[in-house]
């Protein structure tokens, strides 16, 4: 590799991993915040009203695919592709006027709706809720797009700072003030009024940014003629990408909450474990594809494949320890997280973490078919994973409750990332499967797994974390003792000595330890 792609290379791993790690640090704040708000609703407002609240947010979740019509993909895969700014202005200007219209209408559609969607899919209050989820639905469309924009230009704050840090922790803020304020209650009433008021907030402060950043990376200048239609064409498998995946992520809870509404509230609590383990390839893959799209742009494909790989082998550092102790140990973790008496749904937590770390093995797939264009695949398999999803959620709970949806849920997501990576391994000869991070992952998963499934310990739960620690300090042991290091490791360990402004000799010495011997010649 000459010293000009490995500079690309370098800077493509630099906005990958300094965006990673911002992102895993807001995703963290986003479910400690979520935690914290659910604490306070579930000890303050019925079961019910509880499990209204859990069906609006998910079903808010599922239509805000529908309301961004493909659009934040397509702009973030757009703006680093095109050549011109010109035409970065027309698709700046394009998805904004039509975000911002699809966000009023789909927030006045469900407003509408609510009267008579509320009683099919939830208890008493659904209608209430619904009324009151329009309003974040409607905001949490115009904020995504203009999250989507930055994004293009591998700038993650917008999503970080503002929705996954600022929104939930607004809520916190108003619950807690309703709560500390005469008459010292929380009605249900008081907790959609603040979920709709820290929506609104939230994207005037994404607006203000938009405002204030935007100028200094996409300056004033004509635009071109044509360049957003082009997007428009870009985007419209995208939105059926976007609106099956969101179908695929809920359509299980809202069939749940059809047959067993007083099951999903406890089932959500699964679900916010199991999507833990996706926390380091989600928020890899949001600022992965900008910097995948600058590489196409410039006909550098081995370095998507170098960054592809690499990303996917250090995410495990996130995924395998969460895995390990979420499955092998599922009541200390819900008795650590959420107190024993969620210890009702051992099962289906075993089942969702075994789909939330089949996805995380298999990498980023779904977004690097986006930014090779391969849309019109991308949306047959979201179909696809959208019918088995729904489909198994039908048969299943009716008669096993959360533990239906849990398995519609864990099989569609594998399904859906699978076909992604298959189609990647066939058409492009990449995929995440090299000996540098099957063997670690190997070495380090099976002896803990045997350990776990023939001691079954019984650990107190101050040592989960420590645990936790020492599972992906033995991955990263092995990494060297098993010499897994190669040129991408290589230069990621450059990157991260560049963000932290200093070298890291031990790791270096490490390394040369750890690597490969080359064949001679």
């Amino acid at each position: 590799m000459g010293e000009g792609a490995r500079s690309e290379v370098r800077n493509g791993f630099t906005s990958v991993t300094r965006g990673t790690l911002i992102l895993i640090v807001s995703t963290l704040c986003l479910v400690g915040l979520n935690f914290v708000s659910r604490v306070i609703l579930v000890r303050t407002i019925s079961l019910n009203d509880w499990s209204a609240f859990s069906i609006g947010l998910t079903l808010t979740g599922i239509l805000i695919a529908f309301g961004v019509l493909g659009l934040p993909n397509a702009v973030a895969r757009t703006l680093p592709y095109v050549s011109t700014d010109a035409e970065r202005r027309s698709n700046v200007r394009g998805v904004l006027i039509v975000g911002s219209l699809a966000g009023a209408v789909s927030g006045t559609a469900l407003w509408l709706a609510a009267p008579y969607l509320g009683p099919l899919i939830g208890p008493p209050g659904t209608v209430l809720a619904l009324e009151f989820f329009a309003v974040g639905l409607a905001t949490s469309i115009v904020a995504t797009i203009v999250a989507s924009i930055f994004q293009g230009y591998e700038d993650v704050t917008p999503n970080a700072l503002f929705l996954q840090i600022v929104n939930p922790g607004l809520l916190v803020v108003f619950l807690a003030a309703v709560l500390l304020l005469p008459p010292h209650t929380l009605t249900f009433l008081d907790a959609l009024a603040s979920y709709a008021a820290s929506s609104v907030l939230t994207l005037t402060l994404s607006i203000l940014y938009l405002v204030r950043r935007l100028p200094r990376k996409l300056p004033k200048g004509p635009r071109a003629p044509g360049a957003f239609d082009r997007l428009l064409t870009f985007a419209m498998p995208l939105f059926v990408v976007g609106v099956m995946s969101s179908i695929t992520g809920g359509g299980d809870t809202l069939v749940l909450g059809a047959y067993h509404p007083a099951e999903v509230g406890t089932y959500t609590a699964t679900l916010t474990l199991a999507r833990l383990i996706q926390i380091g390839v989600s928020a890899a893959s949001y600022i992965f594809l900008p910097v995948a799209a600058r590489f196409l742009r410039n006909d550098d494909r081995p370095s998507i494949a170098l960054t592809y790989t690499t990303v996917t082998k250090w995410m495990i550092l996130f995924s395998l320890p969460l895995f390990l102790l979420f499955f092998f140990l599922p009541s200390e973790s819900l008795d650590f997280v959420y107190t024993a008496k969620y210890d009702t749904v051992i099962v289906p937590l075993q089942i969702t973490v075994v789909g939330a770390f089949a996805t995380t093995l298999l990498g980023p797939g779904p977004t690097t078919q986006v930014a090779y264009g391969d849309t019109r695949l991308l949306a047959y398999n979201a179909v696809v994973s959208a019918l088995v999803d729904v489909g198994l959620a039908f048969a299943l709970v009716p008669s096993e409750g959360y533990v239906g949806a849990a398995t519609a849920w864990a099989v569609a997501g594998t399904l859906y990332t699978a076909l992604s990576v298959l189609e990647l391994a066939v058409r492009k000869g990449l995929h995440p499967f090299r000996h540098h991070f099957v063997i670690p992952l190997l070495a380090t998963a099976v002896p803990v797994a045997v350990v776990f499934a023939t001691l079954r310990p019984s650990v107190q739960l101050w040592l989960l974390p420590p645990i936790g620690l020492a599972v992906a300090g033995l991955f990263i042991g092995l990494v060297f003792l098993t010499r897994s290091i190669d040129a991408g490791d290589r230069l990621l360990l450059e990157t991260v000595e560049g963000i932290l402004g200093r070298p890291l000799p031990l790791v270096r010495r490490l390394g040369r330890v750890g690597r490969r011997s080359r064949p001679p010649g």
